[in-house]
């Protein structure tokens, strides 16, 4: 083990500079510091599998990162954007929203668990399907398909109860 650790750090001596700055002419110098965690993280996880010529690997690893943390903002941009359609509406009225928000939270709470679950993780939380999947223990494909099922489940049922506008009685 030892002796892996130490061939291990002389090709991180070797090659981080250069996996740097190829993160960086991609994501800038801020961001690349991330992606060169990343790359050998997977570097040492896969390092028994790794080909003698290092550097490309690195590399193709390094494009890989990029690639799914570019995945993963757009993923989180288009929930937040959907996010904001629930919660924001056409109406100009603060109340009709608070209404819409309060009827959503109460049909939130008529889930089940697992739906409530695979929901909170991808919005609040901000997990990736990816994420959210390794979390419950199951496949990105087969999370998709969950919530896929919970939201339209919540949408069913936030449609289903009265709103609470005929609920309230104003005196």
């Amino acid at each position: 083990m030892d002796a892996d650790k130490e061939r291990f750090t002389a090709l991180y001596d070797a090659h981080r500079t250069r996996v740097w700055a190829y993160a960086a002419s991609r994501v800038g110098g801020q961001a690349a510091d991330e992606v060169v965690s990343e790359t050998f993280m997977v570097a040492w996880r896969r390092f028994a599998e790794m080909p003698s010529a290092s550097l490309p690997w690195l590399l193709g690893v390094a494009r890989n990162v990029i690639r799914n943390s570019a995945r993963a903002q757009t993923r989180r941009d288009s929930l937040a954007a959907e996010l904001r359609t629930w919660t924001e509406g056409a109406e100009s009225d603060v109340a009709d929203g608070v209404v819409d928000r309060i009827t959503l939270l109460r049909a939130l709470t008529r889930l089940s668990d697992a739906d409530r679950e695979v929901l909170t993780l991808v919005a609040w939380h901000g997990l990736s399907a990816k994420e959210a999947a390794r979390v419950v223990g199951c496949t990105t494909a087969a999370l998709g398909v969950r919530l896929h099922r919970a939201r339209k489940r919540l949408m069913d049922e936030a449609r289903r109860r009265p709103s609470l506008t005929k609920e309230m009685e104003w005196s």
